[in-house]
């Protein structure tokens, strides 16, 4: 039996889901019997939890440090202060770090894994590292580009790209250049080169189930509208929400149908409106054949997510890295980007470098974007099929080939 620790970095969902669809194809690719330890903390414990009920005693609960919430993502200030004090019942970042890697190295002097992975986590790089356990690092980041109003976290970049090299082998969540969406989060350093493997995006390769349309699919059907998305951790979220909400009190948007995905498993979202601002729910609107202008839907099931986005013109994100993928590599659909932090900023001023997009950093920006999609669809659509010719999915089975590799390598 081979045993494998993943470790689970938990800020946001895409570490989460990634390592969710890597985990999946582990037991596809590797014929040996798998010992599979989860190690995370707050939402994902607890979607881990829900996933493998069967499986907790291998579920552990281990406090990994994150930046604080603030109103639109991490705040930048609240996080710098937590490095000494307590913030919010948040310990000291140095405590924090000091609990998390004592607990983590017990897991591992207890379990003697065979090979562990790591999205996100770097704590979980050093200590394989130090045991010359090999380690796979999943990522789509290593040393972004900050913008002027973060340089001064420049250092704490350099220490997490030094960490991240101890893998031994980084691997990165996107194609291969020229087509890397992540290229201006990456910048890696000369000692890190051989180590990198781009294995391509981590999307959901399962066939979803034809079933009969639900009420929404028929509500949209022969509409022309945007697809908007609001993603991530709650901060993330509210923050984006916000940000939409001011685009749609423009006048240029009177006119312009949305379809809203909250990514909340709360069915009180789930609203149709009129043009004249009347709330209806989704079967009423249907049924009385209102002309919608808004509809608001908590959490999407596979089926009605692949609809909206077979069906919509165009999809407004906050820059995730995984949503942009499935979007225009996926689904060969045009973006417009309001960026949350630097990350962002940088996937989606690739994409608009590319024409596959546009970045939107003012309300105004918004309403002009949607314009120049409109008036340039045909141009956008001829780059997106070159870019989805190019675009590699299979990141999940590509990364499991190589866990298998190793552990033979290791045997």
């Amino acid at each position: 039996m081979l045993k494998i620790g993943e470790f689970i970095y938990p800020w946001g969902s895409g570490h989460y889901s990634r390592m969710m669809r890597l985990n999946d194809e582990l037991d596809i690719q590797i014929k040996d019997e798998l010992d599979i330890h989860f190690s995370s903390k707050d939402h994902v414990y607890e979607k881990l939890v829900k996933r493998f009920p069967d499986k907790k005693e291998k579920i552990h609960d281990i406090l990994m440090p994150t930046p604080i919430d603030g109103k639109f993502g991490p705040s930048v200030s609240k996080s710098l202060m937590n490095i000494l004090l307590p913030i919010e019942n948040n310990p000291s970042l140095i405590r924090q770090i000091i609990n998390y890697l004592r607990e983590e190295r017990k897991l591992y002097n207890k379990e003697k894994f065979d090979l562990v992975i790591n999205d996100g986590d770097m704590g979980s790089n050093i200590l394989a590292n130090n045991r010359n356990i090999p380690s796979l690092f999943v990522t789509n980041q290593f040393r972004p580009k900050l913008y002027n109003s973060r340089s001064y976290l420049y250092p704490s970049l350099i220490f997490i790209a030094k960490q991240i090299n101890k893998a031994t082998k980084i691997l990165v969540a996107d194609s291969p250049p020229p087509y890397t969406m992540c290229e201006y989060n990456l910048n890696f350093i000369k000692e890190a080169e051989h180590k990198v493997v781009y294995v391509g995006h981590f999307t959901n390769n399962r066939k979803i189930e034809s079933k009969s349309k639900t009420n929404l699919e028929k509500l949209i059907e022969n509409n022309n509208f945007g697809y908007w998305m609001r993603t991530g951790n709650k901060s993330t979220n509210d923050g984006t929400g916000q940000r939409y909400e001011e685009v749609f009190h423009q006048n240029e948007m009177k006119n312009e149908k949305r379809i809203i995905s909250h990514a909340r498993n709360e069915s009180t979202i789930d609203s149709v409106l009129d043009k004249d601002g009347k709330k209806y729910s989704i079967s009423d609107a249907l049924e009385k054949k209102i002309d919608w202008i808004q509809i608001d839907i908590g959490f999407l099931s596979e089926q009605e997510k692949d609809s909206i986005l077979n069906l919509c013109g165009y999809a407004v994100v906050n820059g995730s890295h995984t949503v942009m993928g499935e979007i225009m590599g996926g689904k060969s659909k045009p973006i417009i980007g309001i960026p949350i932090y630097d990350e962002h900023t940088n996937n989606i001023k690739w994409a608009q470098e590319k024409n596959l997009g546009i970045l939107a950093l003012k309300t105004k920006h918004v309403t002009k974007a949607i314009s120049k999609i409109k008036e340039n669809y045909d141009d956008f659509e001829d780059n997106l099929k070159e870019f989805s010719k190019n675009f590699i999915p299979n990141g999940a089975q590509n990364s499991a080939k190589i866990a298998s590799e190793i552990l033979e390598e290791k045997r």
